[in-house]
């Protein structure tokens, strides 16, 4: 019996993309022969009527279940909402854009099948502004040093998993994380393989810099203590700054009687103290504020609707 993969495709405000999506799909897994598969598309919240386009677009007899979640919540709680609704045993993901061509998955699987839990797609050469590019690779660099050391240099963004790992996610969906270091921190056994990047085809990217800067925040406080142990860190240095800027001050005073009294010296202390006063309360705050929103146990996605594509509807699939 083949092994059935669900292959998770989160989509925002992609309705330009989907014919192009359904074809380049069909070329790729149309004749393929080493498993079955299904694709979840999971629409996140789109505002440019991307469900209706979905359900509208022929995919040429390939399985498609078709999820709507009720509001726009990000596109790795998408790949959860995705991952579970799936039917496979058998789990990975792909991007709308197809900036990760969709072939990866027949390698991912072929690696998967030599008796690995885990694969993950790691980047070899990409496609990508400059600016992209930089923020890439330092945020690759800081999860090696911070958070993973088996973080590749050129980051990932694809994985195929099992069951046991499956399991797992839907027992513990986080809130404000990130799916790739959760997948990663399971440990189990775990390889790679490496692909190259692609230009989008169609579209614009959904990537903003905002949603840059929250996935570096998600990553840091969701799967690292370094945030904290610097808060510390930096109260200590600054402790020993200032008794040792005491004892210098008071010696010139004594000795030399040179100290020229003024307000820009105390001010320029005072704002770098409430400076980092208030970073640290900036990141402690962050830590609570997750606490608290953990405590809560709010959904962390809400599926709105569900409609299966092609399915038949006697293999108990369909819905």
């Amino acid at each position: 019996m083949q092994d059935l993969v669900s292959i998770i495709i989160p989509l925002f405000n992609e309705s330009e993309n989907v014919d192009f999506l359904a074809d380049e799909l069909f070329k790729t897994f149309g004749t393929n022969q080493l498993f079955e598969v299904e694709f979840i598309l999971v629409d996140d919240g789109s505002v440019d009527n991307t469900f209706n386009k979905v359900l509208a677009t022929d995919f040429h007899g390939l399985q498609v279940r078709a999820v709507k979640l009720s509001r726009n919540f990000g596109a790795h709680e998408a790949i959860r909402a995705g991952i579970l609704k799936s039917n496979g045993n058998i789990v990975t993901f792909l991007p709308a854009d197809l900036q990760d061509p969709p072939d990866v998955s027949i390698r991912l699987y072929e690696k998967f099948i030599t008796g690995y839990d885990i694969v993950w797609g790691q980047r070899r050469t990409y496609q990508k502004k400059y600016s992209e590019k930089l923020f890439s690779e330092f945020y690759a660099y800081l999860m090696q040093r911070i958070v993973f050391a088996n973080f590749p240099e050129k980051g990932m963004d694809l994985a195929m998993f099992n069951e046991k790992v499956k399991e797992q996610l839907c027992l513990n969906a986080e809130a404000n994380s990130s799916i790739i270091l959760q997948i990663m921190g399971l440990g189990y056994k775990q390889g790679f393989i490496e692909y190259d990047k692609v230009d989008r085809k169609r579209g614009t990217s959904k990537w903003t810099f905002a949603k840059k800067i929250k996935l570096v925040v998600d990553s840091f406080i969701a799967f690292s203590y370094f945030p904290i142990r610097l808060v510390s860190f930096v109260g200590v240095i600054c402790f020993i700054f200032g008794i040792v800027w005491t004892i210098y001050i008071m010696s010139r005073k004594l000795m030399f009687n040179d100290v020229v009294q003024g307000w820009a010296l105390l001010s320029s202390i005072l704002l770098f103290g409430f400076g980092i006063t208030n970073i640290s309360l900036g990141i402690v705050a962050e830590y609570l504020w997750r606490t608290l929103d953990a405590a809560r146990n709010r959904p962390v996605f809400i599926v709105d609707k569900i409609v299966d594509i092609n399915y038949d509807k006697s293999d108990g699939q369909g819905k």
